[in-house]
């Protein structure tokens, strides 16, 4: 009754509140590239999205469950979009999957088809495990297929908008030359919780280093944010029944020029913090200093070091996390890297690895 209730509403006063939900944050990267991670580049994605939508829709209250790097457990992102009665939840989020896989595909609630849909769901999910006293908290949720299809039934009122609004940004994704890898269906806690139209937003596979490099650069951070933005204006128009321009979103263009004309932006790094922990993995060692661009590195993105009178090159930037770094020495080695190994850096110097393997487990 009550979903019936909301949809009715939502169907006769159109879009009131939207709530931006970029994935993960804080003390869980997400999944991991080799030179960024997901909750970065999702937060950049996530708040162009807000903006453009304030702009054109100032009577819309814009509602992010994070606008910064921190942490929020997965049941209150869900609760902050029920409280506020909000009448669409886009949750943003980055893949992870072999380095040849690539393409955006958009999720709605539902049984999974293949072992990848389970797979995404169960990494998205994983974020449980940051949340204190969480095996207490959802000791009594399963996401038993028959708990899916229970949950469908109750927001089946929903379920048509949330797969209209995921094609219509899928469609966009394509537009701009994204593989397009179809709305697809999976029970992820975010979706299951929220009581409104839903969608979770894969953008790419920070697995694959062609995607990851694309996802890390600004200029194409506000591409997919205007895309999503794009998609929005169209469920927008028909949820109100109205004829609408289709626009990019508010200095859309004047932001990638500005992007495109700074020098900082030339080479995109990922800017290490004072006093924390850094794991990156070592490819090359030279007694002569050489290219990044050098024929050596594969088209690797690295960055160069000196100690003890060599020249030494490193891939791949990992804060707090010597698993993914060691996963990333796998990856380069099979790739021609035979002795590449992990190092630990801390404010830019390189420590033992034992000892920055003790700090980050601090």
């Amino acid at each position: 009754m009550f979903a019936q209730e909301n949809l009715n509403d939502v169907l006769s006063n159109g879009i009131r509140t939207v709530v931006i939900d970029p994935g993960h944050g804080g003390k869980d990267p997400g999944c991991h590239g080799g030179i960024t991670n997901e909750k970065t580049v999702v937060l950049a994605i996530g708040l162009k999205l807000g903006e453009y939508i304030k702009s054109k829709y100032p009577h819309i209250k814009v509602i992010y469950t994070r606008d910064s790097d921190k942490f929020v457990e997965l049941d209150q992102r869900a609760k902050l979009a029920n409280d506020n009665h909000a009448d669409v939840f886009i949750s943003i989020h980055a893949n992870a999957a072999g380095s040849a896989a690539y393409g955006t595909e958009t999720y709605v609630l539902g049984l999974h088809r293949t072992e990848s849909q389970e797979q995404v769901a169960e990494r998205e999910n994983s974020t449980i495990l940051f949340e204190e006293n969480s095996d207490e908290k959802y000791k009594d949720f399963e996401l038993t297929p028959d708990a899916i299809i229970a949950r469908q039934l109750q927001l089946s009122v929903f379920l048509n908008q949330s797969i209209n609004l995921a094609s219509k940004i899928q469609a966009q994704f394509k537009g701009i030359g994204r593989r397009d890898r179809g709305v697809k269906q999976a029970g992820f806690i975010v979706l299951y919780k929220t009581t409104m139209p839903s969608v979770l937003i894969e953008t790419g596979f920070l697995t694959n280093s062609s995607e990851e490099k694309f996802l890390h650069d600004p200029v194409n951070q506000i591409k997919m944010a205007n895309v999503i933005f794009k998609a929005f204006q169209e469920y927008v128009a028909e949820i109100e029944g109205v004829n609408t321009l289709v626009e990019n979103g508010a200095g859309f263009e004047a932001s990638i020029e500005e992007i495109k004309q700074s020098d900082e932006n030339e080479k995109i790094v990922f800017k290490e913090e004072k006093d924390k922990v850094y794991f990156k993995v070592q490819v090359e060692t030279s007694r002569v200093p050489l290219s990044v661009n050098h024929k050596r590195f594969n088209n690797v993105a690295v960055k160069e070091y000196k100690q003890d009178g060599l020249y030494k090159y490193t891939a791949g930037l990992f804060e707090n996390d010597f698993q993914a770094a060691n996963e990333y020495k796998v990856e380069m080695q099979s790739i021609g890297f035979e002795y590449a190994f992990v190092v630990g850096f801390v404010n830019g110097k390189r420590i033992p690895i034992a000892e920055a393997i003790k700090l980050a487990k601090k």
